[in-house]
């Protein structure tokens, strides 16, 4: 639930439209290869997590296999930035849908929603997550409804199916789609924090793994299917304008009042800071603890028994991010920090195998060749993303 709640409400309810801008009928082709080149890596993740169940796992995964404080710490404070960049997006798209509400001016919209959010991530851990699970239902739910309403009641859907797959490729055609997954990244990033809560959670070797990929896997399956519908249902050009598009693709499909997904989106993108704030304090508190930050990032609130200084710095550093820069640049941001990070993970992996062997039996294993892939696949986005959207 905690691995879906920050997926799903940083991504699709807030970059549909930004995505199909740039893909256009390749959009459901920009998740899929998202999907696949970030289940290379929620591989490596996987095994790692279960080698190591500590918190700020990528800062002392890359320890572990390299020796080095400084890169550890270096990792440890990259991951720090994409969880704040990550939610800064998510408190921009956020204020679009609560907008529709509440007429205020979208900074200020922006300053109570990160502020509250922040508050709530530095109660109780139980009662934090389990906010984000319950608002984790109902985003889920937002989404399963538009992709019903899309098989039921919208006939292009099925009609429309013969676009996705181009044609006669050409160069703009992969600079879009290049483009877009890079987007698309975005919204996957979600499922490494799961290794951020680890020492949170019973039977992290058992449980951590499982999360991972059913977090990919059932975030991948909404996604392909919002986008194919989102399509069929709303003119491209209308849906990469639009402050609210899913609320937009609902409207056109039922004819109910787009207010009423406004609300579920509303929630979804409230769900998505709450997370980012859990997981990125987490790490702060993780590195502290590690020697590689102050003492100050590691004290633990006697009464919720959360870093509420690290949740409060964390909350100052989203806001100042939301307040500063657009949708569009945070998002593209956040995708190139998780590109670098991810990287580094699965050459820790790739490491940790030589030095240390396999892991015990009964503990997840990753096929010998994916922390290889793992790490050319995110190596080889950055360097298309440098390629095609820098010229």
């Amino acid at each position: 639930m905690y691995g879906l709640g920050v997926t799903i409400g940083a991504g699709i309810y807030v970059l549909v439209g930004t995505t199909v801008a740039r893909a256009g009928p390749q959009t459901p082709i920009a998740f899929a290869l998202a999907a696949i080149l970030m289940g290379l890596t929620a591989a490596s993740f996987a095994e790692l997590a279960a080698r190591f169940p500590v918190a700020a796992g990528e800062a002392a995964y890359v320890r572990r296999a390299f020796g080095s404080n400084v890169l550890a710490t270096t990792v440890g404070l990259l991951v720090v930035a994409i969880a704040v960049v990550s939610a800064a997006a998510v408190s921009v798209g956020s204020a679009g849908y609560v907008g529709v509400f509440v007429p205020l001016p979208q900074p200020v919209l922006i300053v109570l929603i990160v502020l509250s959010m922040g508050g709530v991530a530095a109660l109780n851990v139980k009662e934090s997550i389990g906010f984000a699970a319950a608002i984790t239902l109902i985003e889920i739910g937002g989404l399963i409804i538009v992709v019903l309403a899309g098989l039921l009641l919208e006939p292009k859907v099925f009609t429309s199916l013969p676009e996705i797959v181009p044609r006669e490729p050409n160069v703009a055609m992969v600079a879009g789609l290049m483009s877009a997954t890079l987007i698309a990244v975005f919204a996957f990033v979600g499922f490494e924090g799961i290794s951020n809560i680890a020492e949170e959670v019973r039977d992290p070797a058992r449980a951590l793994p499982r999360a991972i990929f059913l977090t990919l896997f059932v975030s991948t399956i909404l996604y392909v299917l919002v986008a194919w519908i989102s399509l069929a249902s709303v003119d491209r050009t209308e849906l990469a304008h639009s402050q609210a598009p899913l609320a937009l693709v609902f409207e056109r499909l039922t004819g109910v009042s787009p207010q009423t997904m406004s609300i579920v989106a509303s929630v979804a993108t409230l769900n998505g800071i709450v997370v980012q704030t859990i997981m990125s304090s987490r790490v702060l508190y993780g590195v502290a603890q590690q020697g590689g930050l102050p003492a100050r990032f590691a004290a633990v609130s006697t009464s919720t028994h959360t870093p509420v200084f690290a949740t409060a710095f964390t909350t100052a550093l989203i806001l100042a991010f939301a307040l500063a820069f657009p949708l569009h640049d945070l998002a593209e941001l956040t995708s190139r920090l998780t590109l670098l990070v991810f990287t580094a993970v699965n050459l820790s992996l790739a490491r940790i195998r030589r030095r240390d062997g396999r892991v015990k039996a009964g503990s997840y294993t990753a096929p010998a060749w994916v922390p290889y892939a793992g790490a050319i696949s995110c190596l080889a986005l950055l360097v298309a993303d440098f390629l095609f959207l820098g010229s």
